[in-house]
């Protein structure tokens, strides 16, 4: 199963982490950016290829600390067929490092459209009798507030292709109360997510003891994290909100269960803009972000065991 694949990644670099690839033009170096400028334009296309650069590397960097890495696809996306292009080369890039790749795309849909969104980033396309794979990622993010039905074609694949994928559950984000919080009988809204979870996950689970489908619990709600950890023992939690956003590594240990696993965190600005910090020079951009991924392992390993 794809999760005892992140697993055994986890268990081989002793890091709970993930590192996002969400890069912005200002992110990268000055010296990368007019270098790109300089060969192909200040353009969509040499924005891209700033990017491109950057994200080499800083898999460079980091392959051998984290185990996984999470591109958002919305960072690429608005800077058109280039940025899109140069998601998939970023993806290929990883996946050559060894790394796991859960690619943060947060999409749904009903019926035929929900299928063709799966076999777009978990499954193969049928061309004549051809089958081809349109995404090589292991994981997706996905919006469960559809319901099921627009779930079930991504467990489908999932099962098929040995996929994974991690559904919204909690976010990080500070209005995310709004309908996530509103309580239901007897049960907020995000609990009933949780069961459903619970539901979809049946027939996946593998030998490390969780299930193809995971949940996104922010690390800015602890307390709610700790009923979730309760609720779904065998779904594994991807946790945005350390660093940047204001959560801390005390505050992820809800999403972890006693053996230690049971979560991978995620660390984007924090990782990527390193460098902007302290007395680091632009040269040293990945230097600095091994640092941080370094730090951040330690700490969040002091705290969990």
């Amino acid at each position: 199963m794809s999760v005892d694949l992140l697993v055994q990644k986890i268990n081989e670099k002793g890091n709970p982490s993930v590192a996002g690839l969400d890069p912005k033009i200002d992110y990268v170096p000055g010296y990368i950016r007019k270098k790109a400028y300089a060969e192909y334009g200040q353009n969509l296309k040499g924005a891209t290829e700033a990017i491109w650069e950057y994200n080499k590397g800083l898999i460079d960097a980091l392959y051998d600390v984290v185990p996984a890495v999470k591109p958002q696809s919305a960072f690429y996306e608005m800077y058109g067929i280039h940025g899109e292009e140069v998601l998939h080369r970023t993806i290929s890039y990883a996946k050559k490092k060894g790394l796991y790749i859960i690619l943060d795309v947060k999409r749904n849909d009903i019926g035929s459209t929900a299928e063709a969104y799966s076999k777009a980033y978990l499954g193969k396309v049928d061309i004549d009798g051809v089958e081809c794979e349109p995404c090589g990622v292991d994981c997706v993010t996905v919006n469960p507030y559809l319901g099921t039905d627009g779930v079930m074609p991504f467990v489908k694949d999932c099962k098929t292709y040995d996929k994974a994928i991690f559904a919204l559950v909690k976010t990080s984000n500070p209005s995310s109360g709004e309908l996530q919080d509103l309580i239901t009988d007897v049960s907020h809204i995000y609990e009933k997510v949780a069961e459903c979870v619970n539901k979809w996950n049946e027939g996946t689970i593998g030998k490390s003891g969780y299930g193809a489908v995971g949940a996104v619990v922010g690390a800015t709600y602890p307390e709610q994290a700790t009923t979730l950890r309760k609720i779904m023992k065998q779904s594994y939690f991807l946790v945005p909100g350390y660093g940047a956003q204001g959560g801390g590594a005390k505050d992820v240990v809800p999403c972890f269960n006693d053996d230690g696993l049971g979560a991978i965190v995620n660390s984007s600005r924090g990782i990527m803009c390193a460098y902007k910090k302290g007395d680091w020079k632009e040269e040293q951009f990945a230097e600095a972000a091994r640092a941080e991924a370094i730090r951040m392992r330690d700490e969040l390993v002091s705290v969990i065991k």
